[in-house]
């Protein structure tokens, strides 16, 4: 669920918009140390050019002299790397790892443009084949929801890319904003100050106007979205941080030392935010690695992010099967 799928469905589609061929492989399961989460997508044209990665290893050329021998699946099937240790040691699947991929070949662009368009617009999709068939469902996709088999129905689940509003186009601003870029963030900067913002050389994100407080309220943010304050000027952050800790975003943080942030909860008790809302607040931001140069904080800051979202996305998964797990216990009581 991040720009990663983007790019290779984006890929795909172009690739049959002009007459190519191609599969698209997805992670459905891993046993052992395997590389890639499920649902990590690949796509692999008839000629061997491929996009995204399901293991970063030898799989993918397997895929692709596959491809160009015309040996892959055509129809909707499953297939399975690393079942033997040989297998794991051929395909560098580490300490036994194994794999199970859902192979899906692609004729039209239309089969992917449903999915483009939700991440794009972000709006959270349930995409199912089944297999043999290559019927297509789409669907609302919940919190927590996870690739999966469902008889003969494999379902897959695209979102929105993860987002970082940086409050703060200083030292540690650029420095966080090129670091987040590599971690597959869309990047948004906002400081109303002229003199800064004229300083500012990284490339690659985006720009909001106006000051930080309209700036959180323009983006609209969701649970795919972190917001960091970095100026370290009072008047710049806290506005920002009083509309950031109402929203959905799923990390809010804000530069200081522990000093100074129990005097911003203190502000922050002045205005029309409650106990829960102020307790959202990271502050000091990032994990307590001793950082010191805006290098290391930004890898804190980072670290901090990876680490909440992880934790919420695996709360968010267990939830889910606890749900699910209810609903068959039901369903098997009223049988």
């Amino acid at each position: 669920m991040n720009s990663l799928d983007w790019e290779v469905l984006t890929r795909a589609a172009e690739w049959l918009r002009h007459g190519h061929r191609a599969h698209l492989f997805t992670v459905v399961q891993t046993w052992g140390s395997a590389p890639r989460l499920p649902g990590a997508v690949l796509a692999v044209r008839e000629d061997g050019h491929l996009v995204g990665s399901v293991s970063g290893g030898c799989i993918e050329d397997d895929l692709a002299d596959k491809a160009r021998a015309q040996a892959l699946p055509q129809a909707p099937a499953l297939m399975e790397y690393g079942v033997s240790r040989d297998d794991a040691q051929r395909y560098g699947i580490p300490c036994g790892g194994r794999l199970q991929i859902f192979v899906e070949p692609l004729h039209d662009a239309t089969q992917l443009t449903p999915v483009i368009h939700s991440i794009e617009q972000r709006k959270p999709l349930k995409r199912s084949v089944r297999l043999g068939t290559g019927e297509i469902r789409l669907g609302e996709a919940l919190p927590g929801s996870t690739p999966m088999l469902d008889g003969d129905w494999f379902h897959n689940y695209f979102g929105p890319e993860w987002r970082l509003l940086i409050i703060g186009a200083n030292q540690l601003g650029a420095v966080l904003a090129n670091m987040a870029q590599t971690l597959d963030f869309d990047v948004l900067v906002c400081d109303p100050r002229a003199d800064i913002r004229a300083e500012w050389r990284i490339e690659g994100v985006t720009w909001t106007e106006g000051m930080p407080d309209d700036a959180v309220i323009a983006m609209r943010p969701d649970p795919h979205t972190a917001i960091v304050a970095v100026t370290h000027d009072p008047k710049l952050d806290d506005m920002a941080l009083l509309e950031a800790l109402k929203c959905d975003a799923f990390y809010v943080g804000a530069l200081g030392s522990r000093k100074n942030q129990e005097n911003r909860r203190e502000r922050m008790r002045m205005f029309d935010l409650n106990e829960t809302e102020i307790a959202r607040l990271r502050g000091p931001v990032g994990l307590p690695i001793g950082s010191r140069t805006p290098a290391e904080i930004a890898v804190a800051i980072l670290a901090e992010i990876i680490q909440v979202r992880t934790q919420q996305r695996l709360a968010a998964a267990q939830s889910a099967a606890s749900h699910r797990a209810e609903n068959l216990a039901g369903r098997a009581c009223a049988a």
